[in-house]
């Protein structure tokens, strides 16, 4: 499935909204945005992580923490 695909399915299980790509390339992103909750899904080994306590804040994303731990 490409990432065009997934935009389409995937949704915020937080707000239910829209989410965005993060990263460079966007065959293969970095994570899914939430701008309404100010969130980053990431993705591991090219499987997004969709839960919600896994969900990194944008602006630690920005500042380069891809964890939340």
């Amino acid at each position: 499935m490409n990432t065009e695909e997934l935009l389409k399915i995937l949704a915020c299980p937080r707000c239910k909204g829209d989410l965005t790509l993060v990263g460079s390339d966007s065959a293969a992103p970095d994570g899914f945005v939430c701008e309404t909750c100010g969130v980053v899904y990431p993705v591991h080994e090219d499987i997004p992580v969709m839960l919600i306590e896994e969900a990194v804040p944008k602006a630690d994303w920005d500042a380069g923490k891809r964890t939340v731990k």
